[in-house]
């Protein structure tokens, strides 16, 4: 079984970053019990993660068609089809991410696009949608946040819509056995201990990373 980790941080080399801090205590969590053969990392700072543009649209439409594909075109699908198959071939997913402006980063939702297509992860029926990522595959979301938002606050808590979306995506859509989070939050809250918080976070993440690999 093997496990992929998508970095969306904008900074893969800030390690000073909290989402960073969380992806190394899982990294840590992880080579500690499994082989590094068994892990695959995706920066997607550094990598070509086609956006959902007229490039894509017409790829999707002339490959349908078996039409010739434009040099532009065929570089989106062959990104495409390499972050599909790398996703494919992982029944764990740690996806680590800020929380920007209340939502995913813009690279993160590009990756989503890439992989989130009918017929391959999920695929249309009558009367709606079943996920085709459904034999015991697992999410979890590692976030880092200026804001707390796990206190069910009436302004704040509804706005956290990476989880809303990332699980609705991957479960509900894809059909992943399961989601999780692990929050370090409240980043830029000047009254919060800092250093208790990431040690918080931290022990949440190895309570979570147990069961993430039952």
């Amino acid at each position: 079984m093997k496990t992929l980790i998508i970095n969306a941080h904008p900074f893969l080399n800030e390690e000073n970053s909290y989402s960073k801090k969380l992806q190394n205590a899982f990294l840590a969590e992880f080579r500690a019990k499994f082989d590094e053969d068994k892990l695959e990392i995706l920066n997607l700072a550094d990598e070509f993660i086609p956006a959902l543009d007229g490039d894509m649209l017409n790829a999707w439409a002339k490959i349908s068609n078996e039409e010739k594909l434009s040099q532009n075109e065929q570089k989106v699908a062959d990104a495409q089809a390499g972050l599909l198959a790398q996703f494919k071939r992982c029944k764990r997913v740690v996806i680590v991410t800020p929380l920007h402006n209340f939502n995913i980063t813009s690279k993160l939702k590009n990756y989503i696009d890439n992989i989130f297509m009918s017929g391959e992860t999920f695929k249309y029926v009558t009367g709606g949608s079943v996920g085709l990522m459904n034999d015991g595959r697992k999410v979890m979301l590692l976030q880092a946040s200026g804001g707390i938002y796990s206190q069910n606050d009436p302004k704040y808590s509804p706005m956290e819509l990476t989880r809303i979306y990332i699980k609705g995506i991957f479960v509900d859509f894809m059909g992943f056995e399961s989601f999780d989070i692990v929050r370090a939050e409240g980043t830029s809250v000047g009254a919060v201990d800092k250093d208790k918080m990431m040690a918080d976070a931290i022990n949440e993440l190895k309570a979570k990373f147990i069961k993430f690999y039952e």
